[in-house]
């Protein structure tokens, strides 16, 4: 299934831990080929403590051989692993955040896991790096495409396309 991962880091070598992260990925059982990338965009921070750095944001999409749940574990030993606590605080400061995004025409909301993520279409940091990989696709329970979506969130500066080779 393709599926969609928003991958962000605001400590330490951003870039470094962008590029562990996606390596990580794609190493995991039931992904196949190599990933689509979108470019890197950096981000200032959304409703973080006071002082935090800015992120980077991409989005990678893998094809994906397996059930969305057992990825999001995968994901979440892939943070543990690069010294993100699993339980952590909303909005802090992360070396790496992994957030699958969609899967396929998948709907799909429990407490474990909500695909596509609930706050996609609002979020200009995911769907700015989105765009330029996929701007004609329309996310399952939206009626226009991510262009579109990103277009409605209006002129903004605070997200900018990095040219980070990666």
């Amino acid at each position: 299934m393709l599926t969609g991962i928003g991958l962000g880091s605001n400590m330490g070598d951003r870039l470094a831990a962008l590029q562990a992260a996606r390596a990580r990925i794609l190493a995991l059982p039931g992904v196949r080929g190599s990933a689509r990338s979108a470019p890197i965009f950096e981000s200032d921070p959304v409703d973080c403590e006071p002082g935090t750095p800015g992120f980077l944001n991409t989005v990678i999409e893998i094809e994906y051989d397996g059930h969305p749940v057992t990825l999001l574990d995968a994901l979440r030993a892939i943070e543990v692993a690069m010294g993100r606590p699993l339980k952590h605080p909303r909005n802090v400061s992360r070396r790496i955040d992994l957030d699958i995004l969609y899967a396929g025409n998948l709907s799909l909301r429990n407490e474990e896991i909500a695909i596509p993520h609930p706050r996609l279409h609002l979020r200009r940091f995911v769907l700015a790096p989105l765009a330029e990989l996929r701007p004609q696709l329309v996310l399952p329970g939206q009626a226009k495409t991510v262009a579109a979506l990103l277009a409605d969130l209006g002129a903004d500066v605070s997200t900018r396309r990095m040219q980070a080779e990666w």
